[in-house]
């Protein structure tokens, strides 16, 4: 083989690797190899809400990244298949019978999202009970984003043999009792149905913490609620309850926090870090000026993400307590304090300190 040869096979070769090779499902969900189900999980619910056809009802480019998403989180989130792909790309997963076909899991995952794409509900069709569960979660978790497997063990309607009677209404009649005589009155008219039975079903819901969640935040799954004989299931829907945290305190989308500093550090000045919820450290420097006990420090783009635009954040306000020492002062040290600050000018002052709240 000549030297020209051997260049087109290996460029052939190369060719038929990268065909081999599909899609990038990491790229396509905009994730690291090394994801862990949760970062999968998060960034799948962000792009299919961005891209959902629902969304973009004519664009056609919108629809096949749509498709990608769903075949790269079909394949990414079930191990057996991602390790396939690690190993073998999108080839391989074909290869072993499942995957990358690009079908929509978004609304079974996290319930009727948009509400499109699907048959919307008739108000004359009788429902079921909606069916509330409190679902606690730490401050941390909202911060960040977090996904709760819950087991839902629910009542489903299955046909069995035998029909019913079903869709009963009223109808009225009029019957002739003679010349010129007519009666109206008033029946009851059934359909027949297939018989059904009641059987227990137990299934596996991921629930979204979103991110910027708040308490009181539901997240809604459509028809997993109380089911109903001649219509449709009420929903399940799981209400965020914030636990009280050691550390923050949130108000709308900001968090408040206390310091307390020693009286050494209120006069002197101090530099400190405070862990935040995701673990990062919120830098804090005071040098130039005394911190007197109530003073409140604000950080920007420090507090909570906003849950409707994550890239949106409340403050962060700091209050300083002051940790006055104990101990008895001498003679000495008590005329160098007075020496050092000066206010024998200062004096008492009662009033009321709550005018105003």
């Amino acid at each position: 083989m000549n030297l020209l040869g051997y260049f087109i096979l290996l460029s052939a070769s190369s060719l038929l690797g990268f065909i081999e090779c599909g899609r990038d499902f990491y790229k396509i969900l905009g994730v690291p190899k090394n994801a862990n189900a949760n970062q999968i999980k998060k960034a799948y619910r962000k792009l299919a809400k961005e891209l959902h056809p629902d969304k973009h009802p004519d664009d056609e480019l919108a629809h096949e990244k749509f498709q990608d998403l769903g075949a790269a989180y079909e394949v990414l989130s079930d191990k057996e298949k991602r390790s396939t792909y690690d190993r073998h790309g999108e080839e391989g997963v074909h290869k072993m019978g499942g995957g990358g076909g690009g079908h929509d899991p978004f609304s079974s995952f996290f319930g009727d999202f948009f509400g499109g794409g699907h048959q919307e509900r008739d108000d004359q069709t009788p429902r079921g009970a909606d069916v509330v569960v409190d679902l606690f979660v730490t401050l941390e978790e909202a911060y960040n984003g977090h996904f709760v497997e819950v087991k839902r063990r629910k009542a489903v309607y299955k046909q069995t043999s035998g029909t019913r009677q079903c869709n009963c209404r009223h109808e009225m009649r009029t019957e002739q009792m003679g010349m010129g005589r007519f009666q109206m009155y008033q029946i009851k008219v059934c359909d027949d149905c297939p018989n059904v039975k009641l059987v227990q079903e137990t299934r596996t819901l991921e629930v979204e913490v979103e991110v910027g969640a708040y308490d009181g935040h539901e997240q809604v799954f459509t028809g997993e609620g109380e089911p109903h004989i001649e219509g449709e299931p009420g929903d399940l829907k799981f209400r965020m309850r914030i636990h009280k945290h050691s550390r923050f305190e949130r108000k709308g989308d900001d968090l408040y926090t206390n310091v307390t500093i020693s009286l050494q550090d209120a006069l002197n000045g101090f530099e400190m870090d405070i862990e935040h919820l995701d673990g990062h450290k919120v830098h804090i420097v005071r040098d130039k000026v005394v911190t007197w006990p109530g003073a409140r420090l604000r950080k920007k783009d420090e507090g909570m993400p906003s849950i409707t635009d994550n890239n949106q954040r409340g403050l962060l306000y700091i209050t300083f307590d002051v940790d006055f020492p104990r101990t008895e002062l001498t003679s000495e040290q008590k005329a160098a304090v007075m020496e050092l600050l000066k206010q024998d000018s200062v004096k008492p002052k009662v009033y009321n300190g709550l005018q105003g709240f």
